[in-house]
């Protein structure tokens, strides 16, 4: 079962989420031969956020850690406020396991 947890992003600044994946006896997850993908929609229904491991995702191989990067530039042109999105895992024989999922929530940015 994907663990819960809501992202808030703070339009115009870089945002980076780092974590580990540990096994439920607390062993790190070998994540070599994992990709991963990423995606969150607004309320619409409409993908406003799509990342893998060649766009915003960087995997740490027996380090088991998961870092999750949007550029500055990139969050300044986010224009939806609201959505849900969910981060999924695929082992090398094709198991998809999704890690975790939430709400994602844009702080609009003041200072331009």
């Amino acid at each position: 079962m994907a663990g819960n947890y809501d992202i808030t992003i703070e339009q115009g600044a870089t945002f980076t989420l780092s974590m580990t994946w540990r096994d439920s006896a607390g062993a790190l997850v070998d994540l070599t031969n994992y990709t991963a993908r990423m995606k969150a929609k607004d309320g619409t229904g409409a993908i406003v956020i799509s990342l893998t491991q060649t766009d915003g995702i960087a995997l740490g191989g027996a380090a088991g850690t998961i870092v999750i990067t949007r550029s500055a530039t990139l969050t300044a042109g986010y224009t939806f406020t609201r959505g849900a999105y969910d981060l999924e895992l695929v082992s090398a024989a094709g198991v998809v396991t999704r890690l975790i999922e939430g709400q994602v929530i844009v702080k609009p940015e003041v200072t331009t």
